[in-house]
């Protein structure tokens, strides 16, 4: 089959490695030829262009500033990525009949191309469900289905419902998140969605007590601590509030030492909160490069997922599948909408609070501070056992192909 993979990630190669291209490649595999369309902003003063690598063609197309800019820009950006997409498509790809098209949420603004490429080549449609819009900006009030945000939130509705209807099949991340889809959009046939998880090619990115030291050495860890890292977005989705309350609860706590990886439009909240109350066991660092992010989650006790009590709809952070390459268990502090917690628990890896009772928090990591490190261990054991059960990029491939 040619396969067309719509997104907004702006990747250079197939060969990267996240939870798109591992299912990409899986794709690639099996001798389908791959066509993937992959934005990159005008910051970066590129034309669009195309890619060509083995058996996979990646389209670039130049868009407006979508990132790290202002509201106004962002908008207008936003706005034009269909026409532009389209445009790009018809004098890059007009000889290229697609069998199947696959797309992701974020975004829903998408519509008209997937719309388009159906109508054209009379092919089939996949939507990989990965958040739910405009739902989350409602449960985190930045939109409103009242007052004067009420047009813009009903307008959002109908381009989610669209995007909907045009699917010819709909995966979701997990239980929680399909039983949601479908109890809140009823017009969809129960037929066409299945349980389709973020998953990756499965690497061990365990390390050995050796390069355990030696990276922790490099970035200024403390050997003698259990140590809580927590890798990622930093923004309103993770509930920076709450995690900095978690943070400042354990301030005297000599035993353990919190480190905060990432990026985000919350970044600087945790960093005043460092710079004002000067923690000695909490660290915050810049996103680093994925290949040593993954090395240095490695050579921690635990990974942390943080998401906001409001929220509504079931999130399943693919953040997840880090932890449990690198054997570490996990602690999900979330609302209790999601099942990311009921997983973790269940699968024996790890343990959940919900994002708004900081005793249950306390209570979490007194319990783990009383395992040994035999036991963790073994809680880390149990999550990549887990995870090439549960979340391996070859059984997602079967289930979008069982699906077609």
């Amino acid at each position: 089959m040619n396969i067309l993979f719509l997104s907004l990630i702006d990747f250079n190669s197939i060969e990267e490695k996240n939870i798109y291209t591992d299912l990409l490649r899986e794709f690639r595999k099996h001798g389908h030829a791959i066509y993937i369309i992959s934005p990159v902003e005008k910051r970066k003063n590129k034309k669009t262009r195309i890619i060509e690598e083995e058996n996979a063609k990646i389209l670039k197309i130049r868009i407006g500033n979508i990132q790290k800019t202002n509201s106004i820009e962002k908008g207008i950006s936003m706005l034009m990525i269909e026409s532009q997409y389209k445009a790009a498509i018809k004098k890059h790809l007009s000889t290229v009949k697609f069998d199947l098209v696959l797309y992701t949420t974020p975004p829903i603004t998408i519509v008209n191309v997937v719309k388009f490429i159906k109508k054209r080549d009379n092919c089939l449609s996949y939507l990989l469900l990965k958040d739910i819009f405009p739902q989350n900006a409602v449960d985190l009030e930045i939109l409103s289905p009242k007052g004067v945000k009420r047009l813009v939130c009903h307008h959002f509705r109908n381009v989610e419902k669209k995007l909907y209807s045009i699917s010819d099949y709909i995966g979701c991340m997990s239980q929680a998140n399909m039983d949601y889809i479908l109890k809140h959009n009823p017009e969809i046939e129960p037929a066409t969605v299945d349980i389709c998880p973020n998953s990756v090619e499965v690497i061990d990115m365990s390390v050995d007590a050796e390069t355990r030291k030696n990276i922790r050495d490099k970035y200024n860890i403390p050997l003698d601590k259990q140590v809580f890292v927590y890798g990622g977005n930093l923004g309103k989705p993770q509930g920076i509030d709450f995690m900095i309350e978690c943070l400042k609860s354990q301030t005297n706590n000599e035993d353990i030492f919190f480190l905060i990886v990432g990026d985000g439009t919350e970044f600087g909240k945790i960093e005043a909160y460092i710079n004002n109350d000067r923690p000695r066991n909490v660290r915050l660092m810049k996103k680093l490069p994925k290949k040593d992010y993954d090395m240095m989650v490695g050579t921690c006790d635990v990974g942390m997922i943080f998401l906001d009590h409001r929220f509504t709809i079931p999130n399943f952070p693919s953040r997840l599948l880090s932890y449990m390459q690198a054997k570490i268990p996990v602690l999900a502090v979330t609302d209790s909408n999601t099942d990311i917690g009921k997983v973790i628990t269940s699968g024996g890896f790890g343990w959940w609070c919900r994002s708004d009772d900081i005793n249950s928090f306390n209570m979490c990591i007194d319990l783990i501070k009383s395992f040994t490190k035999n036991e963790i261990e073994m809680y880390g054991i149990n999550a990549y056992s887990f995870l090439k059960k549960e979340y391996d990029v070859k059984d997602t491939y079967k289930t979008i192909i069982e699906d077609l």
